[in-house]
């Protein structure tokens, strides 16, 4: 007897390497797609960016991620598991402007990668079809399906089913117009926030009260000791964030500048100076206000959205909504291969806004 025809698995391209565009290929292939995943950058993880040169190395965007759903805290258990993140402990503290210090309000568990903040990423990738340095710069609609045009190599031969744009809103946006007004309006609604980042290398450790410290006065947001975190070894490296509306002003400074003005900030808490320091500034590091959207899909053209800007720029919200962008897909449209049902395994929820 002849076995039932099997349809072949649909394909869907997702642009973006990210925590939410790998959280959405690796459950769409857990369910039976084809996926390609394609980013400009030379390796994953987005704004989980670790900065490394011979014996020295800095997490300098992501700097921790909380887990607050219970769909991510059993993804972060694998992390765990896998050995690719870790819980961490640092003494934390609020500094205000009138120079005291206080604890954070609420207990609150906070991860990182392992050895690096990028090691999640890295570690869902493993099994994806990846196209790194590869710069989508539009997207063509045809009879057949989508083909990717590229600055690289120009237009793709490949056809796709769907195509999801995981990154940050300015950047989906061009690519959108011309297709949906509708996701194109909920991305140019989108407002992204920058931040400067300085890294300073020391030949010791500082003699600092704290090794991480939210900042609450002058430019600096945020600072905190590499070294730290589990399985950083090496030269002393800090972390210096700007305050989102700072680096907004001051956007056309030079590195030199950033620097010093940052590195003056962090000497106003007790801080030295470095025997070396690197800037990176994050043109669109978190959106200044999340969305009542956990992703966005269009069926009719099959295109769609997700991110952390669709989440108020965490970690969790753009695994969550990486997530639930492929369960929607799933379970809308069947690639015809027999997998565990995504749609009833993944929540949907709002997340708060986390600190």
């Amino acid at each position: 007897m002849d076995k039932p025809h099997m349809a072949a698995p649909r394909h869907i391209a997702v642009v973006g390497a990210g925590i939410a565009g790998l959280s959405c290929a690796s459950a769409l292939q857990h369910a039976g797609w084809q996926v390609s995943v394609f980013d400009a950058a030379g390796t994953v993880a987005g704004r989980m960016a670790t900065r490394r040169a011979g014996n020295w190395q800095c997490d300098h965007g992501a700097q921790y991620f909380t887990a607050r759903s219970a769909a991510f805290r059993a993804e972060v258990a694998r992390w765990q598991l896998a050995g690719v993140a870790a819980l961490w402990t640092p003494r934390l503290c609020l500094l205000a402007a009138d120079g005291s210090a206080h604890a954070p309000a609420g207990p609150v568990e906070r991860f990182v990668g392992m050895p690096r903040m990028n090691a999640p990423a890295r570690w869902l990738a493993s099994g994806l079809p990846l196209h790194l340095q590869t710069t989508i710069t539009a997207l063509q609609r045809g009879v057949a399906g989508w083909q990717l045009q590229t600055r690289q190599l120009g237009l793709l031969e490949a056809v796709y089913d769907g195509v999801v744009l995981a990154m940050p809103a300015p950047q989906a946006l061009p690519l959108l117009q011309a297709h949906s007004r509708r996701l194109a309006s909920l991305a140019a609604a989108s407002v992204m926030q920058p931040c400067w980042a300085v890294m300073a290398r020391y030949a010791q450790p500082l003699a600092l009260p704290f090794d991480a410290a939210f900042v609450n006065h002058g430019p600096l947001r945020w600072v905190a000791r590499n070294n730290s975190k589990p399985g950083r070894h090496g030269q002393e490296s800090w972390l210096l964030h700007a305050q989102p509306e700072w680096s907004e002003a001051h956007l056309d400074w030079s590195a030199d500048q950033v620097a010093k003005a940052l590195l003056h900030a962090f000497a106003q808490l007790g801080g030295a100076a470095p025997l070396a320091w690197s800037t990176q500034c994050w043109q669109h590091a978190a959106p200044a206000a999340g969305h009542d959207e956990l992703f966005a899909w269009h069926e009719r053209s099959r295109l769609g959205l997700c991110g952390d800007w669709l989440q108020a720029g965490t970690v969790e919200g753009a695994w969550l909504s990486g997530r639930a962008l492929a369960a929607h897909i799933a379970a809308a449209s069947p690639s015809g291969v027999p997998k565990p049902d995504l749609a009833h395994s993944v929540p949907h929820p709002v997340l708060p806004v986390l600190v």
